[in-house]
């Protein structure tokens, strides 16, 4: 135990080292000086993704469904292949603060700020089921113990390295945690080809001959599912806030292009890994009474006790990356939305960012209990926006008018999906089948009935210096 949390403490202090710097600037804070080359714009696209809540999902399903649940990495695959393809180069050209910014230069300054609530919602919901995640990668060590304190010592831990430079730092730590990360991905999964046996003990089956599974029943993951999740990654994505923040630190649009099409390649490659290494991880016998511990197991077990702290501080890093850069983002959007964006706003940024973290802390021990349920059900605000940022870069004709109607539809529709058809009753397969194309038609529609066009406003494609 002392030697696991040396470990743990020295990959803390490591990314305390990278993150050491003050931003004095906005621009610096907001958007790392707009000045990021292909290799950290890489990585800090990798670790935003590469988060602990989905880690859990993924290696739960290998656990569960063996091979077969390589399906859910080439949804990441699909949907930032989706992203590299028809809003990378846009969303630099555009080269804002935030995101929220195309909707109200495009369409209305109200409709702007509606855009960012349903996105700062929508971020406020997947911060807190990273941190729930967080707690169940460290119940091995820690127990069902406090989870107050756990939550919130991550929090303070993500705010410590987030406060002082913001995106600058965020990006500083990202690159060390891709490092990182892609060696202890590696390394479980080396182990998981060597034949290791596990020592966890078994639990028993439940009446079925089953044993209990937290996401997914044994043996087949539901194809339903995994093509709901393919067409919400592709349609949630193009407007996700913590990319696009990102997209506007690049230094070109070439370096955006190529950095989003290489973290598609690796986030499936590191997941797809985890996954194949859980299924190996059932098949030696390994024997859970939740299928979403199987990450900790798996370190628990095949890791060497010199390892295993250097391993669960990677699994904090995967944590903490993710929720700084949804916080750096959520802060940019609320200093862009309400003008506080000069040199000497910075301050006020900095507290931005830390009622983000109080509110996300709260949430995730309040509202949070399935962490997949909550952080699919946290993209139906992001579907909603969807024809209205493709038609604001792809389809000048595209009216204001049909802009508000489809994001009423989407968030209408999926809500409503929710509600009458229930999670047991796969509220995702109308939600993201039907919903799409209706948001769409909604959209295409009310623009094709317009009598006229909305009032000029600017060219999103033009950047603002």
């Amino acid at each position: 135990m002392a030697a696991d949390l040396l470990g743990v403490l020295l990959v803390v202090a490591v990314l305390f080292v990278a993150a050491w710097s003050r931003a004095r600037q906005s621009e610096e804070f907001l958007v790392a000086n707009r000045n990021l080359g292909l290799f950290p714009l890489v990585a800090t696209l990798v670790m935003t993704e590469f988060n602990t809540s989905t880690l859990l999902a993924f290696s739960a399903a290998g656990y569960a469904a063996g091979p077969m649940a390589l399906a859910l990495p080439l949804v990441f695959l699909v949907g930032l292949t989706f992203y590299t393809l028809t809003v990378a180069r846009a969303w630099k050209r555009f080269d804002r603060l935030s995101v929220a910014e195309l909707f109200a230069e495009r369409y209305s300054p109200a409709l702007g700020r509606t855009a960012s609530a349903l996105l700062i919602v929508a971020m406020i919901g997947f911060s807190a089921t990273y941190l729930k995640s967080f707690l169940l990668l460290i119940s091995p060590w820690t127990g069902a113990s406090v989870p107050w304190l756990w939550s919130g010592l991550l929090a303070l831990v993500t705010l410590a390295v987030v406060f002082r430079g913001g995106l600058t730092a965020v990006v500083r730590t990202d690159v060390v945690g891709f490092i990182l990360t892609v060696a202890v991905v590696c390394g479980l999964f080396l182990l998981s080809r060597d034949g290791s046996s596990p020592t966890v003990a078994p639990f028993p089956a439940d009446q079925s001959g089953v044993y209990p599974l937290a996401q997914w029943q044994h043996p087949a993951l539901p194809f339903r599912f995994v093509t709901t999740l393919i067409v919400l990654t592709c349609f949630t994505y193009i407007a996700a806030p913590w990319y696009g923040q990102k997209i506007f630190a690049a230094r070109s649009e070439r370096i955006a292009f190529r950095g989003v099409a290489l973290a598609a390649v690796l986030v499936a490659v590191l997941y797809g890994m985890m996954v194949l290494a859980a299924a190996a991880y059932r098949e030696q016998g390994g024997n859970l009474a939740d299928s979403q511990l199987v990450v900790p197991a798996m370190i628990a077990d095949w890791a060497p006790a010199w390892a295993r702290g250097i391993g669960l501080g990677v699994l904090l890093v995967a944590s903490l990356t993710t929720l700084s850069g949804v916080w750096s983002a959520m802060t940019a959007m609320v200093a862009a939305d309400f003008g506080w964006t000069a040199a000497r706003q910075v301050p006020v940024q900095r507290l931005l960012t830390v009622g983000f973290a109080v509110i996300c802390w709260l949430g995730s021990n309040l509202v949070v209990d399935d962490i997949l349920d909550r952080l699919i059900l946290a993209n139906i605000p992001v579907a909603g926006l969807a024809f209205a940022l493709l038609a604001g870069f792809h389809w000048p004709r595209a009216t204001t008018a049909a802009a508000w109607a489809s994001i009423g539809v989407g968030v209408a529709w999926g809500v409503g999906c929710f509600v009458v058809v229930g999670e047991a009753g796969g509220y995702t397969w109308p939600w993201a089948i039907y919903g799409i194309p209706l948001i769409f038609a909604t959209g295409g529609i009310v623009t094709l009935l317009s009598d006229r066009r909305s009032p000029p406003r600017a060219d999103p494609h033009v950047s603002a210096s």
